[in-house]
């Protein structure tokens, strides 16, 4: 089983879905932390998309030459095996927005 670490992206099957949820294969951050990823068999992962939002609860994003944005407003906790593979880690600086947009949220 994978070891994910917070602000890794993962290709995630996010199938089956119901209503408004994001579906389908796609690219996932790690937000939870490491101390939680290594004790459980899930992490809380929130969805990347292309689609273009604009709204305060959702950080934009550059990965893999794409724009798109990262969607805190559909954070979800992910069994470890619906992760297939790391397609890498979000910069610096996306790192510290998605932690302010998380604080928000949550606040």
């Amino acid at each position: 089983m994978v070891n994910p670490r917070r602000f890794e992206v993962y290709l995630v099957a996010l199938d089956p879905t119901l209503g408004s949820e994001i579906r389908k294969t796609r690219p996932c951050v790690v937000v939870s932390p490491n101390e939680a990823n290594d004790a459980l068999d899930t992490v809380i992962g929130a969805p990347m998309t292309t689609t273009i939002r604009n709204y305060p609860t959702r950080v934009r994003v550059r990965f893999r030459q794409k724009s798109g944005e990262i969607a805190v407003d559909q954070l979800r906790a992910l069994d470890k095996r619906r992760l297939i593979k790391k397609l890498g880690v979000i910069s610096p600086d996306a790192q510290q927005r998605l932690l302010a947009v998380l604080s928000d949220f949550f606040s």
